[in-house]
């Protein structure tokens, strides 16, 4: 945020060919931390307004991080001055769109449907990686895709099928939809970018060019949003998004993928939407609803095709 971290480019550290158990702890705090953004967006939607809060949680996660990288200062620096339009337009879309919308769902939608709707990530990712690198997507992947597609709809339209018909949507899960897909983008950039830098400060250069376009919408909303200032509960959730959810959750991602592999700590993504919806009860009061568990169940089953199925190799013609 995505609350959610930064996914991971195709530089990053190749995954051990026995993974470290000391990852899946990192992980699964990574994706605690990454859960409890959700909570504290929705607690303070009121009082804060959404660019505001991706802004400052941008910028102070950068800020946060940008010492403990400071051997990678010089090639963060030469990137930047390499490719400063690439930078930006990726920071833009993963970081800055993508946490921006999710932050404007929020007000009008619960933090537990938000958790399940960002689950459909992956499965965008991979339809975008077909369409965009020309990557396999193969029989399960297509039909977990369409699973998955369905979980979605049942969700936006609250299970029912004449607000489908008549695309009547609430337009917080539609901004959720929309962060989905600009997360999903914003993965298959990086693969296609192969920046060749180290993770971590990869993360922290992208951190600051989103903090860079999302500054104009925050002074937009100085002018125009009378939530623009900042009360005691809004400093508390911004020092919690910029801190634990913000520099640890992405310092934590990183030591998950040093050793677990990219691919293992990315799986456990799915981590997140259980913390969101048991956190969003407890301290929110929040509960599912019947279209969120059916619009889960589908979008369970389209994990499991795309991702647990493995098709058969074609065999070689003679």
């Amino acid at each position: 945020m995505q609350a959610i971290p930064i996914a991971h480019p195709a530089e990053a550290p190749v995954a051990r060919a026995i993974p470290s158990l000391a990852g899946y702890p990192a992980a699964a705090l990574c994706w605690l931390l990454s859960a409890g953004v959700y909570i504290a967006a929705k607690w303070v939607a009121p009082e804060m307004p959404p660019w505001g809060l991706c802004f400052w949680r941008l910028a102070l996660a950068c800020a946060i991080l940008l010492p403990i990288v400071h051997r990678h200062h010089g090639a963060v620096l030469a990137l930047l001055k390499s490719r400063p339009l690439e930078i930006v337009a990726v920071g833009a879309i993963g970081l800055t769109l993508c946490q921006g919308m999710i932050y404007h769902g929020l007000n009008d939608t619960d933090a537990t449907t938000a958790g399940i709707i960002m689950a459909m990530s992956p499965i965008m990712t991979m339809v975008l990686a077909r369409l965009v690198l020309g990557e396999p997507l193969g029989l399960w992947k297509s039909l977990g895709a369409v699973a998955a597609l369905a979980g979605m709809l049942v969700i936006v339209a609250h299970g029912k099928l004449d607000a489908l018909v008549q695309l009547r949507f609430n337009i917080g899960e539609l901004w959720i939809v929309g962060s989905a897909f600009c997360w999903a983008l914003y993965t298959v950039l990086l693969r296609r970018s192969k920046f060749g830098l180290e993770l971590l400060p990869l993360v922290v250069l992208l951190l600051g060019a989103g903090a860079l376009v999302a500054l104009p919408f925050h002074l937009w909303e100085i002018f125009n949003d009378e939530r623009s200032a900042l009360n005691a509960d809004g400093l508390l959730a911004l020092a919690y998004l910029a801190g634990p959810g913000g520099a640890l959750m992405y310092y934590l991602y990183n030591q998950s993928v040093e050793a677990l592999g990219a691919s293992r700590a990315s799986m456990l993504l799915y981590l997140q939407t259980l913390f969101v919806a048991v956190l969003a009860y407890l301290l929110l009061g929040e509960s599912l609803h019947d279209y969120d568990l059916l619009g889960a169940a589908f979008i369970v089953v389209g994990v499991v095709l795309a991702t647990a199925i493995k098709s058969r190799p074609v065999p070689a013609k003679a």
